[in-house]
Protein backbone atom coordinates (compact mmCIF):
# COMPACT_ATOMS: atom_id res chain seq x y z
CA UNK A 1 0.00 0.00 0.00
CA UNK A 2 2.62 2.56 1.05
CA UNK A 3 5.00 1.52 -1.74
CA UNK A 4 2.22 2.01 -4.28
CA UNK A 5 1.33 5.34 -2.68
CA UNK A 6 4.91 6.54 -2.96
CA UNK A 7 4.97 5.67 -6.68
CA UNK A 8 1.78 7.64 -7.23
CA UNK A 9 3.19 10.57 -5.32
CA UNK A 10 6.36 10.54 -7.39
CA UNK A 11 4.37 10.56 -10.64
CA UNK A 12 2.33 13.49 -9.37
CA UNK A 13 4.96 15.64 -7.72
CA UNK A 14 8.39 14.87 -9.19
CA UNK A 15 9.71 16.38 -12.39
CA UNK A 16 11.56 14.59 -15.16
CA UNK A 17 14.83 15.71 -13.52
CA UNK A 18 13.97 13.98 -10.24
CA UNK A 19 13.26 17.13 -8.24
CA UNK A 20 10.02 17.66 -6.40
CA UNK A 21 7.87 20.41 -7.87
CA UNK A 22 5.09 22.54 -6.43
CA UNK A 23 1.53 21.37 -7.02
CA UNK A 24 -1.85 22.78 -6.20
CA UNK A 25 -3.28 19.79 -4.33
CA UNK A 26 -0.36 19.73 -1.90
CA UNK A 27 -0.85 23.45 -1.24
CA UNK A 28 -4.58 22.92 -0.71
CA UNK A 29 -3.85 20.23 1.88
CA UNK A 30 -1.39 22.54 3.66
CA UNK A 31 -3.86 25.42 3.71
CA UNK A 32 -6.58 23.18 5.10
CA UNK A 33 -4.60 21.60 7.95
CA UNK A 34 -1.82 24.05 8.86
CA UNK A 35 -3.73 25.54 11.81
CA UNK A 36 -4.33 22.09 13.29
CA UNK A 37 -0.65 21.18 12.82
CA UNK A 38 0.40 24.37 14.64
CA UNK A 39 -2.07 23.71 17.47
CA UNK A 40 -0.75 20.15 17.77
CA UNK A 41 2.82 21.48 17.89
CA UNK A 42 1.95 23.84 20.73
CA UNK A 43 0.42 20.99 22.74
CA UNK A 44 2.68 18.06 21.86
CA UNK A 45 5.98 19.71 20.77
CA UNK A 46 6.03 18.03 17.37
CA UNK A 47 7.12 20.39 14.56
CA UNK A 48 4.13 21.51 12.50
CA UNK A 49 6.28 21.17 9.39
CA UNK A 50 6.89 17.49 10.08
CA UNK A 51 3.22 16.79 10.85
CA UNK A 52 2.12 18.43 7.59
CA UNK A 53 4.80 16.70 5.51
CA UNK A 54 3.95 13.31 7.01
CA UNK A 55 0.25 13.88 6.41
CA UNK A 56 0.92 14.83 2.80
CA UNK A 57 3.04 11.77 2.13
CA UNK A 58 1.03 9.19 4.05
CA UNK A 59 -2.36 10.36 2.75
CA UNK A 60 -1.38 11.34 -0.78
CA UNK A 61 -2.52 14.89 0.03
CA UNK A 62 -5.76 13.45 1.42
CA UNK A 63 -6.52 11.31 -1.65
CA UNK A 64 -5.39 7.84 -0.56
CA UNK A 65 -7.95 5.06 -0.11
CA UNK A 66 -7.01 4.71 3.55
CA UNK A 67 -7.67 8.41 4.12
CA UNK A 68 -10.94 8.38 2.19
CA UNK A 69 -12.22 5.24 3.94
CA UNK A 70 -10.98 5.82 7.47
CA UNK A 71 -9.80 9.45 7.76
CA UNK A 72 -6.36 8.00 8.50
CA UNK A 73 -3.85 10.63 7.38
CA UNK A 74 -0.70 9.05 8.85
CA UNK A 75 -0.89 5.35 8.03
CA UNK A 76 -1.08 4.32 11.71
CA UNK A 77 -1.90 0.65 12.19
CA UNK A 78 -4.17 -0.91 14.80
CA UNK A 79 -1.60 -1.93 17.43
CA UNK A 80 -3.16 -1.23 20.85
CA UNK A 81 -6.20 0.39 19.25
CA UNK A 82 -9.81 -0.16 20.39
CA UNK A 83 -11.53 2.27 17.99
CA UNK A 84 -12.79 1.89 14.43
CA UNK A 85 -10.73 0.00 11.87
CA UNK A 86 -10.18 -0.27 8.14
CA UNK A 87 -8.24 -2.99 6.29
CA UNK A 88 -5.68 -2.42 3.52
CA UNK A 89 -2.78 -4.29 1.96
CA UNK A 90 0.56 -2.91 3.14
CA UNK A 91 3.71 -4.86 4.06
CA UNK A 92 1.28 -7.79 4.44
CA UNK A 93 -2.09 -8.46 2.91
CA UNK A 94 -5.21 -7.10 4.58
CA UNK A 95 -3.52 -5.27 7.46
CA UNK A 96 -5.52 -3.45 10.13
CA UNK A 97 -5.34 0.35 10.24
CA UNK A 98 -6.96 2.79 12.64
CA UNK A 99 -10.10 4.58 11.44
CA UNK A 100 -11.30 7.94 12.71
CA UNK A 101 -14.53 9.92 12.66
CA UNK A 102 -12.73 12.88 11.12
CA UNK A 103 -9.35 14.07 9.87
CA UNK A 104 -8.93 16.06 13.09
CA UNK A 105 -9.07 12.95 15.24
CA UNK A 106 -6.35 11.48 13.01
CA UNK A 107 -4.03 14.45 13.64
CA UNK A 108 -4.61 14.22 17.40
CA UNK A 109 -3.99 10.47 17.48
CA UNK A 110 -0.82 10.89 15.41
CA UNK A 111 0.56 13.32 18.00
CA UNK A 112 -0.41 11.05 20.88
CA UNK A 113 1.04 8.02 19.08
CA UNK A 114 4.47 9.66 18.72
CA UNK A 115 4.51 11.22 22.19
CA UNK A 116 3.52 8.02 24.01
CA UNK A 117 5.93 5.65 22.25
CA UNK A 118 9.38 4.96 23.69
CA UNK A 119 10.57 4.38 20.13
CA UNK A 120 10.22 8.07 19.30
CA UNK A 121 11.11 9.53 22.70
CA UNK A 122 14.53 10.74 21.54
CA UNK A 123 12.91 13.01 18.98
CA UNK A 124 11.35 15.14 21.70
CA UNK A 125 14.83 16.17 22.86
CA UNK A 126 15.42 17.88 19.52
CA UNK A 127 14.72 21.57 18.97
CA UNK A 128 11.24 22.25 17.62
CA UNK A 129 12.88 23.87 14.57
CA UNK A 130 15.06 20.82 13.78
CA UNK A 131 12.80 19.35 11.09
CA UNK A 132 15.73 17.52 9.46
CA UNK A 133 16.52 15.76 12.73
CA UNK A 134 12.88 14.80 13.13
CA UNK A 135 12.60 13.49 9.56
CA UNK A 136 15.74 11.37 9.87
CA UNK A 137 14.78 10.23 13.37
CA UNK A 138 11.34 9.05 12.25
CA UNK A 139 12.92 6.97 9.48
CA UNK A 140 15.59 5.57 11.82
CA UNK A 141 12.92 4.62 14.39
CA UNK A 142 11.01 2.62 11.75
CA UNK A 143 8.01 4.86 11.13
CA UNK A 144 8.12 4.00 7.40
CA UNK A 145 9.87 1.29 5.41
CA UNK A 146 10.60 3.40 2.32
CA UNK A 147 14.34 4.23 2.29
CA UNK A 148 13.64 7.70 0.84
CA UNK A 149 11.12 8.63 3.56
CA UNK A 150 13.28 11.16 5.43
CA UNK A 151 14.47 12.85 2.23
CA UNK A 152 10.90 13.16 0.94
CA UNK A 153 9.77 14.83 4.17
CA UNK A 154 12.68 17.28 4.01
CA UNK A 155 12.05 18.08 0.33
CA UNK A 156 8.37 18.82 1.01
CA UNK A 157 9.18 20.99 4.02
CA UNK A 158 11.72 23.01 2.05
CA UNK A 159 9.67 23.34 -1.16
CA UNK A 160 6.56 24.60 0.65
CA UNK A 161 8.53 26.48 3.34
CA UNK A 162 6.71 24.54 6.05
CA UNK A 163 9.54 25.32 8.47
CA UNK A 164 8.00 28.79 8.76
CA UNK A 165 5.11 27.26 10.73
CA UNK A 166 7.51 25.84 13.34
CA UNK A 167 8.23 29.35 14.63
CA UNK A 168 4.64 29.79 15.75
CA UNK A 169 5.44 32.88 17.84
CA UNK A 170 5.95 34.72 14.55
CA UNK A 171 3.10 32.93 12.78
CA UNK A 172 0.76 35.93 12.50
CA UNK A 173 3.56 38.07 11.08
CA UNK A 174 4.44 35.31 8.61
CA UNK A 175 0.84 34.90 7.45
CA UNK A 176 0.44 38.66 6.94
CA UNK A 177 3.59 38.60 4.82
CA UNK A 178 2.28 35.67 2.78
CA UNK A 179 -1.27 36.98 2.20
CA UNK A 180 -0.65 38.21 -1.33
CA UNK A 181 0.77 34.80 -2.27
CA UNK A 182 -2.00 32.76 -0.61
CA UNK A 183 -3.83 30.05 -2.48
CA UNK A 184 -7.20 31.69 -3.13
CA UNK A 185 -10.74 30.37 -2.69
CA UNK A 186 -10.10 27.16 -0.81
CA UNK A 187 -10.96 26.63 2.83
CA UNK A 188 -12.03 28.19 6.09
CA UNK A 189 -9.55 28.68 8.91
CA UNK A 190 -9.90 25.89 11.48
CA UNK A 191 -9.95 26.94 15.16
CA UNK A 192 -9.58 24.92 18.36
CA UNK A 193 -11.62 25.29 21.58
CA UNK A 194 -13.08 23.04 24.30
CA UNK A 195 -11.22 20.00 22.99
CA UNK A 196 -12.97 20.44 19.64
CA UNK A 197 -12.53 22.20 16.30
CA UNK A 198 -14.72 24.76 14.58
CA UNK A 199 -14.94 27.03 11.56
CA UNK A 200 -16.81 30.32 11.13
CA UNK A 201 -19.41 30.17 8.36
CA UNK A 202 -19.30 32.43 5.34
CA UNK A 203 -22.23 33.66 3.30
CA UNK A 204 -23.80 30.81 1.33
CA UNK A 205 -22.25 28.01 3.39
CA UNK A 206 -24.21 24.83 4.03
CA UNK A 207 -23.42 21.75 6.05
CA UNK A 208 -22.93 19.92 2.78
CA UNK A 209 -20.34 22.41 1.45
CA UNK A 210 -18.42 22.53 4.73
CA UNK A 211 -18.49 18.75 5.12
CA UNK A 212 -17.01 18.35 1.65
CA UNK A 213 -14.24 20.79 2.54
CA UNK A 214 -13.25 19.08 5.79
CA UNK A 215 -13.82 15.53 4.54
CA UNK A 216 -16.67 14.37 6.77
CA UNK A 217 -20.38 13.49 6.54
CA UNK A 218 -22.68 16.51 6.23
CA UNK A 219 -25.38 14.61 8.13
CA UNK A 220 -22.99 14.09 11.06
CA UNK A 221 -21.85 17.69 10.86
CA UNK A 222 -25.42 18.95 11.13
CA UNK A 223 -26.06 16.54 14.01
CA UNK A 224 -22.97 17.75 15.88
CA UNK A 225 -24.39 21.29 15.59
CA UNK A 226 -27.94 20.22 16.50
CA UNK A 227 -29.35 21.44 13.20
CA UNK A 228 -31.15 20.13 10.12
CA UNK A 229 -28.77 18.86 7.45
CA UNK A 230 -30.36 21.13 4.83
CA UNK A 231 -30.01 24.38 6.78
CA UNK A 232 -28.33 27.34 5.10
CA UNK A 233 -25.91 28.87 7.55
CA UNK A 234 -25.68 32.57 8.32
CA UNK A 235 -22.40 34.37 7.92
CA UNK A 236 -20.49 34.39 11.21
CA UNK A 237 -22.10 31.25 12.67
CA UNK A 238 -19.84 28.81 14.49
CA UNK A 239 -19.86 25.30 13.04
CA UNK A 240 -18.36 22.58 15.23
CA UNK A 241 -16.54 19.75 13.46
CA UNK A 242 -16.89 17.15 16.21
CA UNK A 243 -19.60 16.35 18.75
CA UNK A 244 -19.93 19.15 21.30
CA UNK A 245 -19.12 18.69 25.00
CA UNK A 246 -21.48 18.72 27.98
CA UNK A 247 -19.55 21.55 29.66
CA UNK A 248 -17.24 24.43 28.84
CA UNK A 249 -13.49 24.08 29.61
CA UNK A 250 -12.32 23.95 33.24
CA UNK A 251 -11.30 27.61 33.29
CA UNK A 252 -15.02 28.49 33.05
CA UNK A 253 -15.89 26.70 36.31
CA UNK A 254 -16.37 29.98 38.22
CA UNK A 255 -17.36 32.16 35.29
CA UNK A 256 -20.85 33.02 34.13
CA UNK A 257 -22.21 34.08 30.77
CA UNK A 258 -24.43 37.17 30.94
CA UNK A 259 -27.01 37.19 28.16
CA UNK A 260 -26.81 40.00 25.62
CA UNK A 261 -29.42 41.29 23.18
CA UNK A 262 -29.91 38.96 20.23
CA UNK A 263 -28.49 35.88 21.96
CA UNK A 264 -30.35 32.61 22.37
CA UNK A 265 -29.66 29.45 24.32
CA UNK A 266 -28.58 27.88 21.05
CA UNK A 267 -26.16 30.67 20.06
CA UNK A 268 -24.62 30.58 23.55
CA UNK A 269 -24.28 26.80 23.41
CA UNK A 270 -22.56 27.14 20.04
CA UNK A 271 -20.22 29.85 21.32
CA UNK A 272 -18.82 27.60 24.04
CA UNK A 273 -19.07 24.28 22.22
CA UNK A 274 -21.69 22.92 24.63
CA UNK A 275 -24.66 20.72 23.74
CA UNK A 276 -27.90 22.70 23.98
CA UNK A 277 -29.59 20.12 26.20
CA UNK A 278 -26.60 20.22 28.56
CA UNK A 279 -26.72 24.02 28.81
CA UNK A 280 -30.36 23.85 29.91
CA UNK A 281 -29.51 21.09 32.40
CA UNK A 282 -26.52 22.96 33.86
CA UNK A 283 -28.81 25.89 34.62
CA UNK A 284 -31.86 23.87 35.75
CA UNK A 285 -33.98 25.44 33.01
CA UNK A 286 -36.89 23.95 31.12
CA UNK A 287 -36.83 23.82 27.32
CA UNK A 288 -39.57 26.48 27.08
CA UNK A 289 -37.71 29.03 29.25
CA UNK A 290 -37.74 32.51 27.71
CA UNK A 291 -34.21 33.88 27.90
CA UNK A 292 -33.87 37.52 29.00
CA UNK A 293 -31.09 40.06 28.55
CA UNK A 294 -28.95 40.04 31.70
CA UNK A 295 -29.68 36.41 32.65
CA UNK A 296 -26.61 34.66 34.04
CA UNK A 297 -25.80 31.16 32.82
CA UNK A 298 -23.45 28.57 34.24
CA UNK A 299 -21.15 27.06 31.63
CA UNK A 300 -19.72 24.21 33.67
Amino acid sequence: MRKILFLLLFQFSVSAFGQMRWNQQYQQYINQYKDIAIEQMQRWKIPASVTLAQGLLESGAGRSELTRKGNNHFGIKCHGWSGGTVYQDDDRNNECFRAYRSAFESFEDHSRFLASSQRYSGLFRLKITDYKGWAKGLKAAGYATNPAYANRLIEIIQLYKLYEYDNYKNYDKFMAKQTKHAFIGLVHAIHHFNDNYYIVARSGDTFRSIAKEVDTSYRKLAKYNERDKNDVLEEGEIVWLLKKKRKAPKEYAKRMHYVRAGESMYSIAQKYGIRLKSLYKLNHLKADYQLKVGDSLKLR
